[in-house]
């Protein structure tokens, strides 16, 4: 491995987070919190999606949410479309949000079940429709093309399927492209029902590598019903390199799930404060305020009505320099009192201490003691200037 590829994210909170909340969220709400996100470095926000009311009502003021939203510069917003209908709709809101890239793919649903749930089309309609994507690409000069999987690891219908499987649905579409003369140099993974495992991404990933050099760019988007998404993240990270980007979407706080795959919100995603901690610390520049982003996580939770699922937003980052916790803090039970890190001490105000003499230690130099005394009584409102990485 010569270094980590090149990491592109996506915030997946407004799309596959709303679909699953109440329907009855307020435009006013979402669009608060489409703002706060744009403020905390975020580079890609997915504000929605062009689907029928009917089926996800969350989605019926998607327009709304568009026309009220404020852009910021430097970030690109999209909005999920699955036909033909759903694109010209987004191409009417294009800016704000940003030009679909000029490319083509096909992608293959591993399970026949899910497939008919999902989209109301069995898996041979889908295999008799590449073609026709293929030869759409080649109509309009399209010179680079993608492939991929749909339900990639298993299926909470039928069971896992095997890495045969999973070549010989990549093999096919791969000889189409080929035989148009259309390179191949994208593939996207994705998995709705949790069943992702880090050694089967990673030895999937190191299959798809093998057999095609040609593909350097790699999507993962990965649901996290079963606890095992950020360690696959983590594997796909070990098994490509400098020389491959690699595409992640998530949800702050976890939020996101699905209506057809039998787990409802249990189905969902990698908390992107999760996500952005590791990264940061694994030396990989985010550009994204962290602090700032616990704090829309909180925000979420007022809107939807709940508590959300990241760990991050609970216990906070790994404290460093000026934010590590007052050595004399009192007792700290619950979740409310754990945010301290950001609320300071008046969240833990009413909780009883033990300590009957200041606490000092050889490993906490009184200097660096004294700007965490400070910052933790009234500097917690600050913000750290992000690090690059190093």
């Amino acid at each position: 491995m010569t270094g980590y590829p090149t990491i592109r994210h996506g915030e997946e909170c407004m799309r596959d987070g709303m679909q699953i909340e109440d329907r009855h969220i307020p435009v006013a709400d979402k669009i608060r919190l489409i703002d706060a996100l744009s403020e905390t470095g975020l580079k890609e926000i997915a504000v929605g999606s062009f689907v029928s009311p009917k089926w996800t009502p969350q989605m019926a003021e998607v327009e709304a949410v568009i026309r009220g939203f404020k852009p910021k510069p430097g970030v690109r917003y999209t909005a999920a479309t699955f036909n033909e209908r759903g694109r010209e709709r987004a191409r009417e809101f294009t800016p704000p949000l940003s030009p679909a890239s000029r490319s083509a793919a096909t992608q293959v649903n591993v399970c026949d079940v899910f497939s008919q749930r999902n989209y109301n089309r069995t898996q041979a309609k889908e295999l008799a429709g590449l073609a026709d994507v293929v030869r759409g690409a080649q109509a309009q000069g399209i010179t680079e093309g993608g492939i991929g999987l749909l339900s990639a690891f298993g299926s909470n219908w039928t069971g896992e399927f095997s890495q045969e499987q999973h070549m010989r649905l990549l093999d096919r579409q791969y000889q189409l492209w080929s035989e148009a003369g259309i390179n191949v140099n994208r593939v996207s993974i994705a998995d709705p029902m949790s069943w992702n495992m880090p050694h089967r991404v990673e030895r999937l990933l190191e299959d798809i590598k093998t057999r095609w050099p040609s593909i350097d760019e790699f999507n993962l988007h990965l649901h996290n019903g079963r606890a095992m998404a950020l360690p696959s993240v983590y594997a796909a990270m070990r098994t490509l390199d400098s020389t491959d980007v690699l595409r992640l979407q998530s949800s702050i706080g976890g939020m996101a799930g699905c209506p057809y795959c039998g787990n409802g919100r249990a189905a969902m995603m990698i908390a992107t404060e999760d996500l952005m901690h590791m990264l940061e610390d694994m030396g990989i520049h985010t550009g994204v305020d962290l602090y700032k982003l616990i704090e829309v996580v909180w925000l979420a939770e007022e809107i939807v009505g709940h508590q959300l699922y990241g760990f991050v937003s609970k216990a906070g980052p790994r404290p460093r320099y000026d934010r590590l916790y007052p050595m004399d803090m009192p007792f700290v039970e619950t979740l409310d009192e754990a945010k301290h890190f950001i609320k300071g001490p008046a969240a833990y105000a009413q909780q009883s201490s033990p300590w009957n003499a200041p606490i000092t230690s050889w490993m906490r130099p009184a200097a660096l003691n004294g700007v965490a005394e400070a910052r933790a009584n009234g500097a917690h409102s600050e913000r750290m200037a992000a690090s690059p990485a190093e």
